[in-house]
């Protein structure tokens, strides 16, 4: 094990935090890929809808998962890739607009154009997250992706914008600060998931990527092989676990278990004549009811958080453009019949992302839609290291490959590109 090549991920969710560290592996720099070492869990009870609301709860979890994933890899990581997520992230599109120096555009140019897109005026209670250049337009030219060479006197460059609240930031790298851990960078949940589940065909074509938490459920859609939009519905597992502590008089713990026992979030898959016996106090007695009374309780809400996603998605305008149809991931995911559910509202072809891509080591530990946004960050922190933007502790890195100080002056154009 290369201890300057080790990565960590941590996604701090709102029902668990997991964190995973990894090896940086493969064709460096070009096709990184991330060995995973260890996994480690823990329950989060200090963030309410993906904004921590209690400091020392979030750190105590960040220090048991990150700890946990420490003794599985035999290994201790100081600082990690963290992700963010919630109803404060908001993006918007910037245009920037130079003219070209030369003859040809070159590598300079295309820097010039996305500062004067960066250099948007962000609100003070506001922080830049990502700027991801999106296309450019050479003269009247549109829908360019690499302008690097071509003959032009005009060059514009649309970018992404990606901002988040200063508070809920400074929150989150607070409680990993005082677990003990640095901070290096936050990236926003589904990029990270996108990483690890969706393939470059499915961005190409069209895609909504579906992160279905426990406090909220994120949207991500891609388009032609660039983000486009992104979005937050302020439901998530939560809500459905609750709709069972009213709907059958059960206890919160013992709503969690019947649903992940029992579960299924389309009624039509249950066999009429099941019946499960619930958790019951003395007052209460015995009590038993048709396994389809749970299944329409969690089918009705998840079909209202996946009509409200629709809605989004719809506002948005890319209803008709997901060819590729829908990739579900996070812990909500995991419950059977979430796919014909969403197929059904949807109207389009639904899977279950699962991390795959780019992965070798302890594979199975990480084979579950859950993983999805921690294995993303240690895939987005593989692929800074590889091209030698800096080492897990964040210092400057240099690897021995062929042509890496070639790479280095490329780095920050390619990783805004990454998403």
């Amino acid at each position: 094990m290369n201890v300057e090549r080790l990565v960590a991920g941590l996604d701090i969710g709102s029902a668990k935090t997991t964190a995973i560290i990894a090896e940086v592996v493969g064709d460096l720099p070009r096709h990184p890929g991330i060995k995973v070492l260890g996994v480690g869990q823990s329950r989060t009870t200090g963030l309410r809808r993906g904004v921590v609301a209690d400091i020392e709860e979030t750190t105590q979890s960040i220090r048991k998962a990150v700890s946990d994933a420490e003794q599985m890899a035999g290994a201790k990581v100081d600082a990690c890739y963290v992700g963010i997520a919630g109803e404060h992230v908001q993006a918007m599109i910037s245009k920037g607009i130079v003219a070209v120096s030369g003859d040809e555009i070159t590598r300079g140019d295309v820097e010039r154009a996305n500062a004067v897109a960066r250099a948007q005026a962000i609100p003070p209670e506001r922080e830049l997250l990502h700027s991801i250049p999106q296309e450019y337009t050479v003269d009247k030219n549109e829908g360019i992706r690499d302008p690097v060479g071509m003959v032009g006197t005009r060059l514009e460059t649309e970018m992404y914008l990606v901002t988040i609240g200063s508070s809920p930031a400074l929150n989150l790298r607070k409680a990993v600060e005082r677990a003990g851990y640095k901070p290096l960078l936050l990236v926003l949940e589904p990029l990270a998931s996108a990483l690890a589940v969706l393939t470059e065909d499915e961005k190409e074509l069209g895609v909504a990527l579906i992160e279905m938490g426990a406090g909220t459920t994120d949207i991500a859609v891609f388009h032609e092989a660039k983000i486009r939009h992104l979005g937050t519905v302020p439901f998530g597992g939560n809500n459905v676990t609750n709709d069972i502590v009213h709907g059958l008089g059960v206890t919160q713990a013992d709503a969690e278990r019947l649903k992940e026992r029992y579960g299924c979030a389309y009624e039509p898959m249950v066999d009429p004549s099941e019946v499960i016996t619930l958790p019951s106090t003395v007052a209460q007695g015995d009590r038993q009811i048709p396994r389809e009374l749970l299944a329409h309780i969690i089918h009705q809400r998840m079909d209202e958080i996946y009509d409200l996603v629709m809605r989004d998605i719809e506002a948005a305008g890319y209803v008709g453009k997901l060819s590729a149809g829908v990739v579900l991931t996070g812990g909500a995911a995991t419950l059977p019949g979430v796919s014909e559910l969403a197929a059904e509202v949807f109207g389009t072809g639904v899977r279950v992302g699962i991390p795959s891509e780019n992965i070798s080591g302890l594979v199975d530990a990480v084979e579950a839609p859950r993983f999805a946004t921690a294995v993303g960050l240690a895939l987005y922190a593989a692929s800074r290291v590889a091209l030698g933007a800096e080492s897990p502790s964040g210092r400057k890195l240099q690897l021995n490959a062929p042509n890496v100080d070639k790479l280095a002056q490329r780095v920050k154009t390619w990783l805004q590109d990454f998403f």
